[in-house]
């Protein structure tokens, strides 16, 4: 049997062999409609035969054999012209395809019935035998069926022989309607990446087979199922499970080497690409994700729609999601600032293919420059503002941190102030877990924004010449895929081979997805009163170690062995873990679960603004030392780890220069 496989691969897929299966792309509906009209003068005579050998003395003689098996044929290429059988691919026939043969041979036999008795009433004499009409029925039907089964086993028989490299094993998860159609299409698709051998399903199913494929239950171990159908990997395509169920699925197969894909909705599929290419290696993401979250819009919608909306740092991971979801509410006008020229020249170009009807500027800005921004709010009457513009990379601010000033303290005051004095509703400001028990530059500058913003928001309530405004904290953890996540920086390092470099086997973090994050945003936006902080709930902290091994595990590789995993020491002003409130601060819940307010210590607006104002002079002077004893002035909280100025926490009298 293996020599006769080998010696039809060679006679079909030899490069000089005009009979190559590969180089026959399809039969003309010319050729497929003459092979339908031949089966059916097949079909004809052989019930002739059939009824000459049955009763040959019975036969109605109005017509010869040979008009009779005209009149058949001419019948049935009139309805194969109507319903169109010869227009499908023959190697991609359906139910659809079975459908248009039965209806078409079934008209054919309706209609010459009709023309029977209609001979009978007219002229006293029937052209057929009805018994005659119903075996020609069914061989016409299986003869056109079955040629359309036999070319499409065969394409599929010699495309397989043909084809070199090895597919892989794998059961689906499911066996609901995209699952079951997953698996056709992996099936008919070539060249071939998967070989569909079974399905796994929570139900029991008996004996149940999908495809002529078996379909086995698994309760509490997926690993042993799979292997007893033969497979390597597992494609994901049920969408009941949640998130802990499907990671202890993925948990399982990774302990024990099988591969987990995961499959989109076959609603969602981009025709365009092979089908194999959408079924996907499953990212990190897929895991890390959470239920997706309710959100009323009606408040927002009161917010939003109408009105003129700035967006700062807009052209950045959070601020281009929270544009992209503000445009979705129709506001009056959005203004997009940033001081990244090319990502916000890119940001443009999208907003122009999704949101052609918005009205919306561009303003190229740095939020420093407090001349230019009041400019801006002279010429546009801002409503509401989504303060995302900051610096947020830990170890480069520890190394420059009098730009985090100009940018996280200074931009923040510059655009709080100038929105007390033009009168915005509402300003809500972008802040991080980092700004809770600082232990770096970064994360103490972005506290004391927080800390300036409420301190000007309670101002107001002293002062009745102040208009106001409402003034908004929102701060949460690690955004997945954001600019500079871990998660983009561990795939790019396993893309080129490792190392996946951590820098402490036990650091811990917090993760949230962009929408998500943004989502909340918005939220809290339009709930809040004033003055408040939002903290977000990031669900269960992730061990990073535990992230870059399941993701190398994800790809296909074995840490430490095709993946070296790198421990590189803490950097400059990082901790182990994050936190979202101080030690002393407690929360107060809110109408929706994931969002609660923060209950912190306010100071008297005066006396912040004075150190900040201290804080920024020090920066202009770029002198590190001071700012960052300055910093530590005004947040006795920040300590710093790992860094340059922990000096600064053992020499009080730098703290007051």
């Amino acid at each position: 049997m293996g020599k006769i496989k080998k010696t039809l691969k060679k006679l079909l897929t030899g490069p000089d062999n005009a009979l190559d299966i590969r180089n026959i792309k399809y039969l003309p509906r010319w050729v497929v409609f003459l092979i339908d009209i031949g089966l059916v003068t097949i079909s004809t005579i052989i019930t002739f035969l059939i009824l000459l050998d049955l009763s040959p003395f019975q036969q109605y003689s109005f017509l010869t054999y040979f008009d009779k098996s005209a009149l058949i044929i001419s019948t049935n290429i009139c309805f194969f012209y109507l319903f169109k059988t010869y227009s499908g691919i023959i190697r991609y026939s359906s139910n659809v395809d079975a459908l248009k043969l039965l209806l078409a041979t079934i008209s054919s036999f309706v209609a010459l019935i009709a023309i029977n008795y209609l001979s009978f009433f007219i002229l006293g004499e029937k052209i057929f035998l009805v018994g005659g009409l119903v075996i020609n029925l069914w061989i016409s039907f299986s003869l056109l069926f079955l040629f359309r089964l036999s070319v499409k086993q065969v394409y599929e028989y010699f495309k397989y022989i043909q084809k070199e490299e090895t597919l892989i094993n794998a059961v689906i998860l499911g066996v609901d309607e995209n699952a079951i159609s997953i698996a056709g299409a992996l099936d008919i698709e070539h060249p071939k990446r998967f070989r569909i051998v079974g399905f796994l399903t929570q139900g029991y199913h008996r004996s149940l087979r999908i495809l002529d494929k078996p379909v086995l239950q698994h309760e509490t171990s997926i690993s042993k199922e799979v292997f007893s159908l033969g497979a390597e990997a597992i494609i994901l395509s049920e969408r009941n499970f949640t998130a802990e169920q499907k990671f202890q699925i993925v948990e399982e197969c990774l302990e024990n080497e099988i591969a987990v894909y995961n499959a989109p909705l076959v609603s969602s599929w981009d025709e365009n690409k092979p089908i194999s290419e959408k079924v996907k290696t499953l990212e990190i993401e897929d895991l890390l994700d959470r239920e997706p979250i309710l959100l009323d819009n009606e408040n927002k919608i009161e917010q939003l729609t109408g009105k003129t909306i700035l967006v700062t740092g807009a052209a950045g991971s959070i601020g281009s999601e929270i544009v992209r979801q503000v445009a979705d509410y129709n506001p009056k006008k959005l203004i997009l600032l940033d001081q990244a020229e090319t990502p916000l020249h890119n940001l443009q170009l999208e907003i122009e293919a999704k949101f052609p009807d918005l009205n919306y500027r561009i303003i190229v800005c740095d939020v420093g420059n407090k001349r230019r921004l009041e400019l801006m709010f002279q010429n546009h009457d801002i409503n509401v503002i989504y303060h995302a513009a900051a610096y947020k990379h830990v170890p480069l601010m520890e190394k420059n941190p009098h730009e985090a000033i100009f940018v996280n303290i200074q931009g923040t005051k510059n655009l709080s102030d100038l929105a007390l004095k033009y009168h915005t509703g509402h300003f809500v400001m972008v802040s991080t877990d980092k700004a809770v028990n600082p232990s770096n530059v970064m994360g103490a500058s972005k506290r004391a924004a927080e800390m300036y913003v409420q301190s000007l928001y309670h101002s107001q309530e002293k002062n009745s010449s102040y208009s106001e405004t409402r003034y908004i904290t929102t701060r949460f953890g690690n955004v997945l895929g954001s600019n500079g996540s871990v998660v983009p920086l561990f795939k790019k390092q396993i893309e080129q081979g490792g190392p996946v470099t951590i820098t402490h086997p036990d650091i811990i973090r917090y993760f949230m997805t962009i929408p998500e994050a943004c989502q909340l945003v918005l939220e809290a936006g339009a709930m809040g009163k004033g003055g408040e902080i939002f903290v977000f709930d990031m669900g269960e902290p992730v061990k990073i170690m535990d992230l870059a091994i399941k993701m190398i595990k994800l790809a296909g590789y074995q840490p430490n062995k095709h993946i070296k995993v790198k421990i590189t020491g803490l950097r400059p002003g990082e901790k182990l873990y994050e936190e979202l409130l101080n030690d002393d601060s407690k929360t107060l819940p809110t109408h929706h679960k994931k969002i609660m307010i923060g209950q912190e210590v306010v100071r008297d607006y005066e006396f912040i603004n004075e150190k900040i104002e201290k804080i920024i002079s020090s920066a202009n002077k770029l002198k590190s030392d001071k700012v960052v004893a300055k910093l530590k002035e005004l947040i006795p909280e920040f300590k710093s780890n790992n860094s340059s100025f922990e000096r600064l926490d053992k020499i009080p009298e730098l703290k007051k220069e």
